[in-house]
């Protein structure tokens, strides 16, 4: 088993979440959440009992240091934030709705953590006790100076030996600075150990091929097929940067009359392509941060040294699980995933 802390690095976020189908405005009803994609890993984590550290920035004022203190509740290491700035970053997001979704409406302009530099940081501090950083794309989509942060945390991660993971999330509505991903990620990703998204993020942002028949992400696909355009596009992630040791991906499709099926992928030299159990479901609940939580099983699995087989199939209840869960992060406990997992 590893020993040390898993440090998360990104924005906290609130997520707002009107519920269209009702007049929210005359009730005055706008549910919020306390997220954001590494946090919601961090969060799993601790309530893993894995060594769980957070690192962000939010203004100093009351909300904020709530918001801090009820985090350290859940067993979250709060002790790199920077108190810095004027605000905290928020999005809307309709209940129901993926963060995919055409509907999100950020609001995360000069927020504290978009006014990070890489001067910021005493790397001998941050990495104190750490053995793992993880971080997801969604960090260097907000500005060229996080993106330039980002680079600079995983060079100074892998100098200390530190095992590095990267989720591939992509928000088209947020690199707007004149950059495109391909121009900033594949650097990134070259100091990474495992690399996480789906075959249509690693296109979009490393430059994988992709078979002209799967550029739209659609539910009729067959599933033999995804998983050979799965195994081409991590056996190019795994050449491309000879540090990556893992490659995952997700497939999660919504069926308008059938609801929602979930399979993923854990590539690894030693044992090829490993897929998952099938999940099927008529109805789920929330949509956001189900990736996040099967990189939190990932780390799960992988910092207790279990087998890849099973490390992925824990990921993969993990995340279909917090379809069932209105959050953004989980709250099922490891006994609650095992218990899925017996059945």
């Amino acid at each position: 088993m590893l020993r040390g802390k898993v440090l998360s690095f990104g924005e906290i976020l609130l997520r707002v979440c009107p519920d269209m189908s009702q007049d929210w405005i005359s009730q005055g009803n706008l549910p919020f959440y306390i997220g954001g994609a590494e946090l919601n890993v961090a969060t799993a984590l601790a309530l893993w009992d894995i060594p769980s550290s957070y690192v962000s920035a939010m203004p100093k004022n009351a909300i904020c240091e709530e918001i801090a203190q009820h985090l350290q509740q859940k067993g979250v290491d709060m002790e790199g934030m920077f108190w810095k700035g004027d605000r905290i970053g928020i999005y809307y997001l309709p209940k129901g709705k993926d963060v995919k979704n055409a509907g999100v409406v950020y609001d995360r302009a000069n927020s504290s953590f978009s006014e990070l530099k890489p001067s910021d940081f005493d790397w001998d501090l941050v990495f104190n006790d750490v053995c793992w950083l993880h971080f997801s794309a969604i960090c260097p989509a907000v500005n060229a100076e996080i993106a330039q942060l980002c680079l600079v945390a995983v060079q100074e991660a892998k100098a200390r030996g530190i095992f590095v993971s990267l989720d591939l999330n992509y928000r088209s509505k947020l690199w707007k600075y004149g950059k495109d991903p391909l121009e900033i990620m594949p650097e990134i990703a070259a100091y990474c150990d495992l690399i996480m998204g789906n075959i249509w993020a690693a296109q979009r942002m490393l430059g994988t091929s992709l078979q002209p028949n799967f550029q739209e992400t659609k539910a009729t696909y067959p599933t033999e097929e995804l998983l050979e355009q799965s195994l081409q596009t991590s056996k190019e992630i795994r050449n491309r940067f000879p540090r990556c040791r893992y490659v995952a991906n997700t497939f999660r499709f919504d069926y308008e009359q059938a609801g929602i099926k979930y399979f993923t992928s854990l590539y690894t030299e030693q044992d090829g392509l490993l897929v998952s159990n099938e999940y099927l479901s008529e109805n789920i609940v929330d949509k956001v941060g189900s990736g996040d939580c099967f990189m939190a099983g990932l780390i799960y699995g992988l910092y207790h040294e279990h087998d890849a087989s099973y490390t992925l199939e824990f990921a993969t209840v993990a995340a279909y699980d917090k379809l069932f869960i209105s959050s953004d992060a989980t709250v099922s406990t490891v006994s609650d995933i095992k218990k899925r997992l017996k059945k």
